[in-house]
């Protein structure tokens, strides 16, 4: 999934796009361009990059609500943060949940990588940047967290508009956001932690992804991000979560990942049990899909586990009209 900027395709965009044979692509980057202009840049990202035979591009893109909604122009509603919509009964948010989603498709967008399952204790809201300062989560207690997920699923299958669980197992618990800080640590998630109870709602609820988070948990795996992880991406989404669908990573060209080379960002992920690699720099994505097919050409065990993410994401376009193999 390449990331490109709201505003549209470059030419720079659009070659790699084509060279990459990107299966997916996620508009950056706030906009207040209006819906019907939004739906030319997805017809143009479309046009840009070469799917195969059967199977069209994935459009997707932040749309959480508050901070976090990229696109804001006219017939965008304006969506509450997550703190706000947590107020809503889940009848009324399930409801408004459809509404956004069926702007998004309209606009040509497929997916939204959303919503936020994490949770954050009371005690250790002040501290946590990347989800209770920015808003972001449904809450404290993670019975509440889970029905308010499950809501916002479930109006977005509505509107047939595939969704993300994330941060998968949590971001609750860390300080630092992985967008701009390496090695963010969660001392104190556990395996079957209680704080999961939102990804479980979410997961059962059909969500069609669920997002890793960048963080290191060491409780979990001490030695491992979870992205990287197979302990958090075979043993507990699809062993304890029971999880069918796509694992997504969270942007591999982010701050908590420049210690590696773009290529063994993604063969890790893909190694550990992921299946669809998240490239929001552009200019890196060719080199990270060079290396993949590279070393998939010379690993037959690697070449069986791209073959098996790319049939969990045709599922899911399948599912989505986006494709008919």
């Amino acid at each position: 999934m390449v990331g490109i900027s709201s505003s549209g395709p470059t030419t720079a965009d659009a070659d790699i796009l084509a060279s990459t044979r990107a299966g997916s692509v996620l508009l950056l980057g706030n906009s207040t361009a209006s819906l019907t202009t939004i739906a030319d840049v997805t017809a143009r990202a479309r046009r840009a990059a070469r799917p195969p035979k059967g199977a069209q591009t994935l459009l997707a893109v932040d749309q959480e609500g508050g901070l976090v909604q990229r696109l804001q122009g006219a017939g965008f509603d304006r969506i509450p943060a997550a703190v706000n919509q947590a107020r809503y009964d889940n009848r009324t948010l399930a409801a408004k949940a459809n509404r956004w989603g069926r702007q998004l498709r309209r606009a040509g967008i497929d997916a939204n990588l959303a919503p936020v399952a994490d949770v954050v204790p009371e005690a250790a809201r002040r501290r946590n940047q990347p989800i209770a300062q920015l808003r972001r989560g449904y809450g404290s207690d993670p019975q509440r967290v889970g029905a308010k997920v499950r809501a916002f699923v479930a109006g977005m299958n509505q509107a047939n508009v595939a969704t993300a669980v994330k941060h998968f197992p949590g971001l609750g618990l860390v300080e630092g956001n992985t967008d701009y800080e390496s090695d963010v640590v969660d001392s104190v998630t556990r395996r079957r932690d209680r704080m999961l109870g939102g990804f479980t709602r979410g997961a059962d609820a059909r969500a069609d992804m669920v997002m890793v988070s960048s963080a290191t948990y060491r409780k979990i795996d001490a030695n491992r991000r979870a992205t990287f992880s197979p302990e958090v991406l075979r043993t507990m989404i699809r062993g304890d979560l029971q999880f069918r669908g796509v694992i997504i990573s969270d942007d591999l060209a982010a701050q908590a990942m420049h210690d590696l080379s773009p290529g063994n960002r993604v063969l890790r992920f893909i190694e550990a049990g992921g299946d669809v690699a998240i490239i929001g720099d552009s200019r890196i994505a060719q080199t990270a899909a060079s290396a993949l097919i590279d070393e998939a050409r010379d690993d037959p065990s690697l070449a069986r586990l791209v073959a098996a993410s790319a049939v969990r994401v045709l599922k899911l376009k399948g599912r989505r009209g986006l494709a008919s193999c």
